[in-house]
Order: structure tokens, then sequence, then C-alpha cells
């Protein structure tokens, strides 16, 4: 994880360290939709629109899931999904687990206002051949905010069986009090660039509101939520409120924090990321 951390601080950090670089990263094209060749190669991969957006549906070959997830995708709302993010779907899908990946719009072409439409109608799609029981809302990062704040709106379906919630961000405005002592040592994400990502996935609403910042969003009532999270990133203090509330309201929210990991480092190929990565593969599947 050192290790990690040396190539993210040199390679990563300054990508959006400042405004304007952050400016030039979210105008710049955005990458590709489509799975790896070795993920249709080894599982059964199809295609379809939603609400005007592409979802992929990822399933075991030759035999049933017995489990279903959807999974959103991290990148600070403005970057596609990465190959990390298909390595942990295809793991899922070994595990016997079908796995919905919508492909929400990215900012500043598109806002928060078209993914929850999007999300919803493809969690209420899973409902049509699982029970909620059998199903997962889980996302990493930017896709793990989403993830919270989609189950907090669910009030006319049934709720999923629980959130799996990888480094999740869960306040635009970063404007937690303790985000600057952690700053210092995230080798990767910076807060100027992060906000100005935020505003652009807001387009014009206010960035504070649940939707957009599901740490002020409603507990009770909620799934079990289970998050994993590094000492050595920014999101740690939401992170660390959200398990504070959860205990206040009664919300069953199981935090776990590993020491000295970086940003989603169940994404990263590190002991420890390995480890994190078996567990929630565990979580899913059941």
């Amino acid at each position: 994880m050192r290790a990690v951390e040396v190539v993210m601080r040199l390679a990563f950090k300054p990508r959006m360290a400042t405004v304007e670089r952050a400016r030039r990263r979210i105008a710049a094209p955005k990458g590709s939709t489509e799975p790896p060749a070795k993920l249709r190669a080894r599982h059964d991969v199809s295609s379809r629109q939603v609400e005007g957006f592409p979802v992929h549906t990822v399933a075991p070959r030759g035999r049933a899931a017995r489990r279903a997830a959807v999974y959103l995708h991290g990148g600070a709302y403005i970057s596609a999904i990465a190959p990390q993010h298909w390595a942990l779907i295809g793991r899922l899908a070994d595990a016997g687990v079908r796995v919905e990946v919508p492909h929400y719009g990215l900012a500043p072409q598109h806002t928060h206002r078209e993914a929850y439409p999007l999300v919803t109608a493809v969690y209420r799609q899973l409902l049509e051949q699982y029970d909620p029981g059998d199903v997962t809302l889980a996302g990493d990062s930017a896709g793990g905010g989403l993830a919270l704040g989609v189950a907090q709106t669910l009030t006319d379906l049934p709720r999923p069986r629980q959130l799996v919630l990888l480094s999740p961000w869960l306040d635009l405005t970063i404007s937690n009090p303790d985000v600057p002592a952690v700053e210092a040592r995230d080798p990767w994400l910076s807060s100027a660039g992060l906000r100005v990502a935020g505003e652009a996935w807001a387009g014009g609403d206010d960035p504070t509101a649940p939707r957009l910042s599901p740490l002020n969003g409603q507990l009770t009532g909620l799934p079990p939520v289970h998050v994993h999270v590094g000492t050595h990133e920014i999101c740690l203090p939401d992170v660390l409120a959200l398990q504070a509330r959860g205990e206040e309201e009664g919300a069953d929210v199981d935090v776990t924090v590993c020491a000295g990991a970086v940003h989603v480092y169940p994404l990263v190929p590190t002991p420890e990321g390995r480890a994190a990565a078996r567990a929630i593969v565990a979580t899913i599947a059941g």
C-alpha cells in the first residue's frame, strides 16, 4: 500500500489538485463503457438501454445466479468505469452474482437529475426477477454516494437486502472540518478539484441536498449498510460521521476502516485490497 501511495502521489494527485486542472479534466473526453474482452470471454454479458443510457448485465456462465447486485462505479461523477471496477464485477459473477452495471451520464454533460431515474429503473427491473432480499445495491466513491442516495429515495419500492459502499463520497461540499488533516495524508484526492466536479454534477442545485450529499439524508429505515474506507483518504471523516449518525438513529451502519489504506482500496492490487475484495464478494454473494 505504501508503494501504491508513492505512485498515486506522483501520477494521480496533480490531475485534480487545482480548480483549473479539474475543469480541464471534467471537459476531457469520457472513456468507454464497454466491458473488457476477458470479462466477456468468462461470463455472460449483455447490454440494453434504460432511460436512454447503456446498462450491462454480467452473469455467471452456465449456471443460475442466486444473488443479484446493482453496481455503481466511481470516478467523481466525471469519469467512466475503469478496469478495476470490471475486475470486481467479474469476481462477483464468479461467486454466482448477477451484476447490473448502469452507466449513468457523466458531468458536465449530465447531472444527478438523470442518474436517479436510471438507477431506480434498473433496480425496479431487477425486482421483476429477484426477491429484494437477494439484491444488493453497491458502489464505490461517487457511485457509493449515488447508491446511498438512491436507497434513500426508494420509498415506493421494497428496499434491497443491503448496501455495500467502498469509500463513498457522501458530502459533495467536502465541508467536514476534519477533512484538511486527512487530506494531507491522501495521495490521490484533492478537495479543490472534487468540489468543482461536484458543482458540475449538481447542475445548479443545492449541493447539500440529500440527493447530492446523502450524508444529510434519512438513515432510519435503510437496510444494513456496509462501508469500507481507508485512513489515508478524504472520505474518511464523512464515513465516520455516517457511522455516528447511524448509531444515533438506530440504523445498521457497519464500517470497516483499514489503517494506511488509500481511496477505494478494495480495488487496489495490494494484500489489504485483495482481502477487502474477498470480504465484499462474500458479503454480496451471501
